[in-house]
């Protein structure tokens, strides 16, 4: 999750953008100072199944450039040249005396402990089934993204800011090949060749007003000395993994996709930034929504200048359609999610937004919270061709980051959804362990503009999913993941949102156990093709460590057991660190890439 970073710094001027810290001998003294001799935990393949492979492409409209990593080394590493050397000497200056982590948010030796710390790529290589077997509704990939920091950090660093890296798990009858690789974005892969960061970390990077201009002044002489174009896009891929147009792409909101692939021994490569035949601009959302009836994809994009939200679809061929501008939102939010019917799309306007006042009086990020603003929720057809049926609803208190789903009800005139509701919204960028996600349910009346709300249970649940042919449709069931706090995630829950005001909904859960930890759950469904098959029919799969042992593993657990028994478990050969959001991919959707 990477909002506002390249919205926010495509409107600046290049004095102030911000670089982002690398680890460089010039900067021992810093990470000895902070004890950090090294965050990165190197896991070494069982068996290297991957072949090196680079070529260029060009399409009509878009040339991309294909990178497959060579099995002889995680990363090529380079020697920084002088004048990158000279840009790190004052990062370092930077770093250590105007603006040193102190706040834990941002101290790379709290972000990144644990299962946190960033991981090296890992070659396709073979796995161990250790317990049960591999359904073979599962042949195909799942895929979760996350962030990764390709250099070890100097300066503050916050989770979200790092490299986005895809984590695959392939399998194909019952055997199954794990493949780490890095997204391969513009700025990856400028910095990989640099041997050094170029460019900023937006959530960690503008604290307060001095700190901003220093950055920005460094920032502007890298990009005078013609280390980066940030024309290129600065976006990170890292939050999320989507499939539609028969294309698999990696979102972060900062950028424009990155379509991917797999190859068939199971390796990733990034196919290039796609800008759908120049027809979308600048960054798009990491929660686009595809309707399983039409095809058709729902996204937005939200940034820091007019106008704050833009409205757009997709039709089933992965076609672009005009923008819809929404002028009605008249101050920038934090938007990084959003919600479908068949009649409507529903945008939350939260109490997170740009701050920066607080940023030059009070030192802090410019991303911040406001406990004056009333949160909203707007609603537009998802036809609209203009904001001029868009509506918007008080909905006090109601702060959400993630959309679980929503449906029409009574004839179209009433909109249920369903989503987690961040408590003490103010933590939700600095203190997420302080942080509680309520699940709720919400009813609007089209009619009257009544606003009706209730708890579907009382734990702290986020990153929650359903089978995905109920996308914008009623649906009952719900899986969630427990925070314990957050960023932690302890098990996995069911719930029932059908059942009544009052109760709670929790129907089944799965505990990882002391020291072991997942991440966002993914529904897959045993007959997706099958009209007559039951809704929860199916299998959550995860990736879970053990902090203890040190082992990763993928859990496949049965959605109709009461305890959502595990029927298969499979040893990672690398370590799989905590991310963000993933996809299964079925075998003949990965074919047609």
């Amino acid at each position: 999750m990477d909002a506002f970073s390249s919205s926010f710094i495509s409107t600046l001027s290049p004095s102030m953008i911000i670089p982002k810290p690398i680890l460089t001998p010039s900067s021992c003294n810093y990470i000895s100072r902070l004890n950090i001799s090294s965050v990165r935990i190197e896991d070494k393949p069982a068996t290297d199944i991957t072949s090196a492979s680079t070529t260029t492409t060009q399409s009509p409209s878009t040339k991309v450039t294909k990178t497959a990593t060579s099995s002889a080394g995680p990363n090529r590493r380079v020697q920084p040249t002088v004048p990158t050397m000279i840009f790190n000497a004052f990062d370092d200056i930077i770093n250590n005396f105007i603006d040193p982590p102190v706040k834990p948010s941002v101290d790379p030796r709290y972000v990144l402990s644990n299962n946190f710390s960033p991981v090296d790529e890992l070659p396709p290589t073979e796995c161990e089934v250790i317990q049960g077997s591999l359904p073979p509704c599962l042949d195909g990939a799942y895929i979760r993204n996350g962030p990764n920091p390709q250099y070890l950090p100097r300066g503050p660093y916050h989770l979200f800011d790092g490299d986005g890296m895809l984590h695959s798990i392939k399998i194909s009858q019952g055997r199954a090949i794990l493949c780490s690789r890095y997204v391969k974005t513009n700025k990856y892969m400028a910095e990989r060749d640099a041997g050094s960061s170029l460019l900023p970390n937006v959530f960690s990077g503008f604290n307060g007003l001095t700190a901003s201009a220093a950055r920005g002044a460094l920032s502007a002489a890298r990009i005078l000395a013609g280390q980066y174009n940030p024309a290129n896009g600065i976006g990170l891929a890292n939050t999320s993994v989507a499939f539609f147009g028969d294309r698999l792409y990696a979102l972060g909101e900062s950028d424009l996709p990155y379509a991917v692939r797999l190859t068939s021994i199971g390796d990733i490569e990034t196919v290039g930034r796609h800008d759908f035949d120049g027809k979308l601009f600048m960054n798009m959302t990491a929660h686009p929504k595809i309707d399983p009836d039409t095809k058709e994809t729902f996204a937005f994009r939200y940034g820091p200048v007019p106008p704050f939200l833009t409205y757009f679809r997709f039709d089933s061929d992965g076609r672009k359609q005009p923008d819809v501008p929404i002028f009605s939102m008249t101050r920038p939010s934090f938007l990084h999610d959003f919600a479908i019917t068949k009649k409507y799309v529903i945008f939350g306007d939260i109490q997170i937004g740009m701050n920066p006042m607080e940023m030059i009086f009070g030192g802090g990020s410019p991303v911040g919270t406001d406990p004056n603003k009333v949160p909203r929720l707007g609603v537009i057809p998802r036809y609209a061709k203009d904001e001029s049926e868009m509506r918007w609803f008080d909905v006090p208190g109601f702060n959400i980051l993630h959309a679980i789903n929503a449906w029409d009800e009574d004839d179209g005139n009433t909109i249920v959804m369903v989503a987690p509701n961040i408590l003490s919204i103010e933590h939700a960028m600095e203190r997420m362990d302080l942080i509680h996600a309520l699940v709720e349910k919400v009813k609007i009346d089209l009619r009257t503009g009544l606003v009706i709300r209730h708890p579907m249970s009382a734990r702290n649940l986020d990153f929650a999913v359903i089978n995905q042919s109920y996308v914008g449709k009623k649906n009952k069931y719900v899986y969630a993941a427990v925070g314990d706090p957050m960023p932690k995630i302890s098990g996995v829950v069911k719930l029932d949102v059908s059942k009544g005001e009052r109760q709670e909904c929790i129907v089944s859960s799965r505990m990882y156990g002391g020291g072991c930890y997942g991440g966002e759950p993914f529904f897959v469904a045993k007959e997706p093709d099958n009209p007559e098959a039951e809704e929860d029919d199916g299998y959550v799969v995860s990736y879970v460590h053990d902090e203890k042992s040190g082992e990763s593993r993928f859990l496949v657990m049965d959605a109709k057991s009461p305890c959502l028994d595990i029927v298969a478990a499979v040893k990672l050969p690398g370590r799989v660190p905590n991310g963000l959001h993933g996809l299964f991919v079925r075998k003949n959707d990965l074919d047609k890439l």
